[in-house]
Formats: C-alpha cells, sequence, structure tokens
C-alpha cells in the first residue's frame, strides 16, 4: 500500500494512480543542496517518505537503508538494465555524431541481467579476490611517495590535480593491462561520459559530451583490438580476452567492447573521488585526522566511515521486472528506481549516530556504497588499499596539512557521482616530519587486503575511578585520556574492553546521556576462561586500555505495554540502565533481580533508591532460591521479558518462553557456549551465496566467516564467539547446525539465520549474500 503523505494537488498523481506529495514532486537531484550533501537533503524523505515517486525524473526514489539492499538483493526482480541508461535523451544531433564512431555500448556487467552477468562475474572474477590484488600494493606505494616528492616542499597543493586523480588512472591502466600513455585524454573522456550517462546537459553540451564519448569509444577498441591481436599481456583485460576465447558464447567480443569503455571509465573515477571525499572529510574533522596521525592502525576503518559518510557512488537504478512494492509503495512492472546509497548510509534505523564521523564505527563496512549483492563492486578492494596508502603517507608524512580557507566542495553536476573538482591544502614545509626524522619513509603501515581488522578498530580509554562493589565485583569508570566525548549509547549496550591480549565484552551500567565517561561491572571468576581475573589484577586507576564503539544487541524495543527485567548477579548491569529508561518514558515496568547474599549485589543501592517501588529482590541466603516456574509460569500479552544472569537462569527461562506468547523473552549471554568451538567431528559443506552468485567451501577447522572473507565478502563480525550476534547471516536453504547464545528457539527453529562465526551447516547452505 501506499504511504499516507500530504500532497497539495490531488491530480499529480504517480504511475500507480497515487497522489505525489509536495516536496516529492518538487524533488531535483541537481540542485546544490542535492549536490553539496544529498543524504542531507533527503532527511525529510527518510523519516516522512522513505520511497516516493518524482514526475520529473520518472523514478521512485528509495531513501532507506533496508529498502536499499532489499533492492540491490534481487537482481532479478529488480533488474540493472537501466544503469547507464542516459538520464537525458540525447539529441538527434548527438547521436549522428556518435553514428561517426560506430559507437555501440552495450551490456556491460553493471547494466546486464542474470544468468549471463554471474555466468561473466565467475569467470572475471580471481584478479580481484583479496589474495591476488596485494601485488599491486607496492605500486601504489610508490607512486604515492613519488607524487608526494613533487610538492611537499611547496607548502600547498590542489590534491586532486596533484595526485587523486593521477595515481587511481595509473593503477586502474596497469591492472587492466592498458598502457598509459594517453592517461590526460582518457580523463577528459571520463567526464564526458559521467555527464553523457548521468548528467543534464544542454543541448550545445550534449553535441561536445558526444564528440568525446565517440572518442573515448574507438579509443577503447583500438586498444582491445591490439589485445585481441596479441592476447598474451599482463593484466584484468587480458584475461577477459583470454576467456572470450575459451568461452566466445559467454565472454562475447561485444561485451568485450563495452567493458572495455566502461571499466576505463569506472576503475579510476570512483576511486579518485572517494578518496578527494575521505581528504576532504576528514580535514573538516580535525580531531579524526589527528587520532589517524596517531594511530595508523585506524586508517581501515577510517576508510569505511568515509566511504559511509561521503562515498563517491551516491545513487544507483534499477528497473523493476514485475509489479512489485518497495517500503510498502508499490511499483509497477517498468517502474524505475532511484536507490540513494548515501542517503541510505546515514539511516538512524540502521546506524547509531549517523550525521557523526566516528573513525572507530566498527560496523561501517555495511556501507552501501559499493552496492550489495550479486552486482556489488567487484573493484571495492583495490579501491579500499589505495585510499588506505593515500592516508597512511600524507598522516604520516604531512601531519600538519590544512585545507586552504575558503574554498567550497564543487562537484561535477549528476545525479549518481560526487567528488570535489579541486582540494587545495597547504602546510609550514619546516615542519615536515622528515626533516627531523629521515628515516620516515622505512615506518609504512601495511594492511591486509580487504574489510578492517576488528582488533585495530579500539578507542584509547583511562582508568579514572574504580569502586568496590561487592567483594567480587568492581565497578570502573572510563575516560578518554584527552578528555574527548565519548560515542553515545542506548540502555542494553556493551562494549568490549582490550588489555594485553585478552578481550572481553561488558555491559554499559553508566547513564547514557553523560558522554564524559563509561561504566562497567566485572566480577572476579577464578574458575572461569581468565578475563575477568586478568582485568581485576591488572586495571587500577590510571591503566590504559582499548575499547570498541558501544554496540547494542539488547535494546529496548516498542510496541509492549509492559516490560518484566529479570537480572541475575552481575546481570543486573543492563537491566539496571533499561530500568533507568522506562521509569524516565513513563512505561510499565517491573524489575526482578536474584542475587545469593546481598553483600554481594551490585548496584542494590541504585536499584532500591530510583525503583523500589517496582522492584524484587530474591536473595537465595534469605528466601531460598526462587522458583522460577511458578512466579513466571505465565507472561500476559503484550509483555516483553529481558533477562540477563547465569546460564541456569537463561537456560530455565527459556524453557518457561515455550509457553508464553511468542516472541516474548529476550536474553543477554556473557559466556561462550562449550559447543561453539570446531570439533574434531565437524565436516566440511558448500555454500552458496544466492545474492552474489558464487559458491564456496567451508573447510573442516574453518569457520564459515573467514570462508566467506577469504572470498572477499565483507561480514561485520565483532565477538567471534556466538555472543553477540554481529556476524548474523540470512539463510535461505539448508541443515544447519546451530552453536551460538544469541538466536531464541523460535529463530532456530524458523531456520532463516544463522551466526558465521562458529554454527556450521551440513551438506549445502544457501544464504541470502
Amino acid at each position: 500500500m501506499e504511504t499516507d503523505v500530504p500532497h497539495s494537488n490531488a491530480a499529480q498523481l504517480s504511475p500507480t494512480g497515487c497522489p505525489i506529495s509536495q516536496r516529492a514532486a518538487d524533488f531535483d537531484p541537481f540542485d546544490a543542496a542535492y549536490q553539496q550533501d544529498p543524504a542531507e537533503a533527503l532527511r525529510w524523505a527518510r523519516e516522512e517518505e522513505p520511497v516516493f515517486y518524482n514526475p520529473t525524473l520518472g523514478y521512485w526514489i528509495v531513501t532507506r537503508y533496508d529498502d536499499v539492499k532489499a533492492v540491490f538483493r534481487d537482481p532479478v526482480l529488480f533488474s540493472p538494465a537501466n544503469a547507464l541508461e542516459k538520464l537525458t535523451p540525447p539529441s538527434e544531433e548527438a547521436q549522428n555524431v556518435l553514428r561517426k564512431y560506430n559507437y555501440a555500448l552495450d551490456r556491460t556487467m553493471v547494466n546486464e541481467d542474470e544468468p549471463q552477468h554471474m555466468q561473466r562475474r565467475r569467470l572475471l572474477l580471481d584478479d580481484f579476490l583479496p589474495d591476488n590484488l596485494a601485488k599491486h600494493e607496492p605500486a601504489v606505494r610508490r607512486l604515492t611517495r613519488e607524487y608526494m616528492d613533487r610538492f611537499i616542499d611547496k607548502g600547498q597543493a590542489d590534491l586532486v590535480a596533484d595526485i587523486f586523480y593521477e595515481i587511481p588512472l595509473t593503477i586502474a591502466l596497469h591492472f587492466l593491462g592498458v598502457p598509459d600513455d594517453d592517461a590526460a585524454q582518457l580523463r577528459e573522456f571520463a567526464v564526458a561520459h559521467t555527464l553523457n550517462t548521468w548528467g543534464r546537459p544542454t543541448p550545445e553540451q550534449q553535441l561536445e559530451i558526444a564528440e568525446n564519448v565517440g572518442r573515448f569509444w574507438q579509443t577503447a577498441n583500438q586498444i582491445l583490438d591490439r589485445m585481441i591481436a596479441d592476447p598474451t599481456g599482463d593484466g584484468w583485460m587480458y584475461e577477459s580476452v583470454r576467456q572470450h576465447f575459451k568461452h566466445p558464447e559467454i565472454v562475447t567480443e561485444s561485451y568485450l567492447r563495452s567493458m572495455m569503455m566502461a571499466i576505463l571509465a569506472a576503475a579510476h573515477e570512483t576511486t579518485s573521488n572517494a578518496t578527494a571525499n575521505a581528504f576532504w572529510t576528514l580535514l573538516n574533522d580535525r580531531d579524526a585526522w589527528d587520532q589517524l596521525c596517531e594511530n595508523p592502525k585506524l586508517i581501515p576503518s577510517a576508510v569505511e566511515e568515509c566511504l559511509r559518510v561521503a562515498g563517491s557512488i551516491i545513487a544507483w537504478r534499477r528497473v523493476a521486472t514485475r509489479e512489485t512494492s518497495v517500503g510498502g509503495v508499490t511499483i509497477p512492472e517498468g517502474g524505475k528506481l532511484l536507490l540513494v546509497q548515501a542517503s541510505a548510509n546515514k539511516d538512524p534505523r540502521h546506524w547509531e549516530n549517523p550525521d557523526q564521523v566516528d573513525i572507530y564505527r566498527d560496523n561501517a563496512v555495511e556501507h552501501m556504497t559499493f552496492g550489495y549483492g550479486a552486482h556489488q563492486c567487484m573493484g571495492k578492494n583495490i579501491g579500499r588499499m589505495e585510499m588506505r596508502i593515500f592516508l597512511e603517507e600524507f598522516t604520516r608524512r604531512l601531519p600538519h596539512m590544512r585545507l586552504m580557507a575558503g574554498q567550497s566542495f564543487d562537484n561535477l553536476p549528476n545525479i549518481s557521482f560526487r567528488g570535489p573538482s579541486r582540494l587545495l591544502v597547504e602546510w609550514d614545509p619546516a615542519k615536515n616530519p622528515e626533516h627531523e626524522d629521515p628515516n620516515i619513509l622505512t615506518k609504512a603501515t601495511q594492511f591486509p587486503i580487504g574489510a578492517p581488522v576488528k582488533d585495530d578498530i579500539l578507542r584509547e580509554v583511562v582508568v579514572s575511578e574504580m569502586i568496590e562493589e561487592t567483594p567480587r565485583i568492581r565497578r570502573y569508570i572510563l575516560t578518554d585520556p584527552k578528555g574527548r566525548a565519548l560515542p553515545s549509547w542506548t540502555p542494553g549496550s556493551h562494549i568490549d574492553i582490550k588489555l594485553g591480549d585478552v578481550r572481553r565484552k561488558y555491559s554499559l551500567c553508566g547513564d547514557p546521556t553523560d558522554s564524559s565517561r563509561y561504566e562497567i561491572a566485572i566480577q572476579r571468576e577464578d574458575a572461569g576462561r581468565g578475563g575477568s581475573k586478568h582485568f581485576h589484577e591488572r586495571l587500577a586507576v590510571g591503566t590504559s586500555l582499548q575499547i570498541a564503539t558501544p554496540r547494542n544487541h539488547f535494546g529496548l524495543e516498542d510496541g509492549f505495554v509492559c516490560f518484566v527485567l529479570l537480572a541475575g548477579g552481575v546481570g543486573i548491569t543492563p537491566i539496571v540502565t533499561m530500568a533507568d529508561a522506562l521509569r524516565a518514558s513513563g512505561q510499565r515496568y517491573e524489575v526482578h533481580y536474584f542475587g545469593r547474599a546481598r553483600t554481594e549485589m551490585a548496584l542494590l543501592d541504585r536499584i532500591e533508591g530510583a525503583h523500589g517501588e517496582v522492584s524484587s529482590l530474591h536473595v537465595s541466603s534469605e528466601d531460598g532460591r526462587l522458583d522460577l516456574s511458578k512466579r513466571f509460569e505465565q507472561i500476559p500479552p503484550g509483555t516483553r521479558v529481558y533477562a540477563c544472569g547465569s546460564e541456569q537462569m537463561i537456560a530455565e527461562l527459556e524453557t518457561l518462553a515455550e509457553g508464553w506468547p511468542e516472541d516474548s523473552l529476550r536474553v543477554e549471554h556473557f559466556s561462550a557456549a562449550a559447543s561453539s568451538a570446531s570439533r574434531a567431528d565437524d565436516e566440511a559443506f558448500d555454500v552458496l551465496l544466492r545474492d552474489s552468485g558464487l559458491t564456496l567451501r567451508v573447510g573442516k577447522g574453518q569457520s564459515l566467516l573467514d570462508a566467506l572473507t577469504a572470498h572477499g565478502v565483507d561480514v561485520q563480525a565483532d565477538c567471534r564467539e556466538g555472543l553477540c550476534g554481529s556476524c548474523q547471516v540470512s539463510v535461505v536453504s539448508g541443515d544447519l547446525d546451530h552453536r551460538d547464545r544469541v538466536l531464541t528457539l523460535e529463530e532456530r527453529q524458523s531456520g532463516d539465520k544463522l551466526l558465521s562465526c562458529c554454527s556450521r551447516g551440513t551438506g549445502r547452505v544457501v544464504l541470502a549474500l
């Protein structure tokens, strides 16, 4: 059904006959607001009208994360056939110019349908896998240093003209196997291709653009003709030619000719723009820039965050092959969609603090800038590699660089790509670090190809206060050593803390509105895995440690009339923050706190002081052990139960919940299941990635998560112990062996999700990835 939105003119209807709101009708992707910041320009849509029809473009505009991902996920229902369709129909005069050059751009990997697309992609994917991209890294670093040497003592530069355009172009040509003699001309051609396909040129501009596009086509095909005549060279296009000779029915000559032109434009423009956007973003956030200079291990996560907040690909297109719905809005057969990835990347339904640039955001890799599924950008990892090296070299050699004042972000007007035409910076050459340290060039940081390493995305904090809650429980106050504000969080959130080689997760139990500090409570368990003992023995006031950004897999949900909060022992830590939030919002709730003795119950004064009228204490040393089956045999409809405590308590509640209304219980575990480790009797199994069209094998002793990563598939992962749920993948079919401590019984029985870090399959499993 259509979304109800205010509209000013009932006669203005969408192709499905629904009224078009005034804001939807007025939307113009070429106006200054959208060109400067597309996500901000569409904030109103994300909140009020997430899928709307714009009559000027003739497209449905899709703005929310889940909707954009859902469209990308199904390349059959939502065909990419219009991805390279000219937004502005060419004039007859412009078409005559293109005919002069025998211009015949047809299907490429970007805009071809299944099954042809995946047949070709499988044959041509190997060069893009992480292990095969590493050989290009030395060339990127060498070129970056050579180009920087040209201006490092000048004190100023236009980073776009002086380095960020040239190097990605050179690397792209080398990757493809194309001589770089005509690099300058290819730049002019690529701009023309962008305006021709995604721009709004005037009739006069169309003629000039058509001339350049025609010459681009001609040049690309001359290069290809040489490759076909002698296909023995190195590079991806040479490999494509060889696959053409082996499989002419799959990799056709017309396909090669279209790909030759398309890849010459796409292989470097996006990386050039993404790099310039990243530097613009970070140099406008001096604190983030300075932190990268201090800790280069954060660079991979900073790249992902910049791709999220300022990616170079801001929107892409699809067409519906039959009537369907997106975000509750009916899309007719043949309906065209503009998927605004830049808007999805700022959707608060998916991202915490979406407008904040957070280089510690450990799920930034989930951004939609590279697309998703079968058509996800194959070159994402080479782009990441180049951006990381640029940032590493600049933060090491020019940490004092700053933006020149008074410049604005000037983008080439089009609907899909974003990057500044120039990026002016300045610095004091006398302060260049290499004057003091001539060995600075030997101190480069190497980054693995692919998604960021989780243990590198950690923030330094210091223990500023330590409180003895009970003989076995200590509460620690953590603050930023430089007084910086800490990221906001919501009740039920946890953080990972790392000291030495030990990393564990603990719930936050302080005040979510206080950004100056985090509070955690750690109960010493001498018979445990050693983490709590390690922290009790080594944490003291003044101790520095590392933490991950807060994550919440146990948050309060709307839609319930009453909340029952159950805490066993130190499990009170997430529960007390939930109680505080429910009390502040005026919602009905009750708290049940279980412990062996009052002297062992942390935060007891806080519970009794703030929630005494709705709380019940169950102290086994005084009253005996409470029989949960009697007290919680039935739960009224509309009630949500949250529980955190011992494994025995959780197990009893999960059994009871089988007789409660569906999905009434949410639990939080803080110890890994014994079954989560790999076992000697584990068998290898096959995995088909439905959305990507890939098939891979998970070997004995190998996790599904590791197998996915090795094939260049980005999956968010946090604890790797089956405790947090961040590595969850969607299952289409297959027999599953669940070994996590996150999924409910109902979720396991549904068979539609799996935690890739620890759980496995049997035989063949199909995933929606």
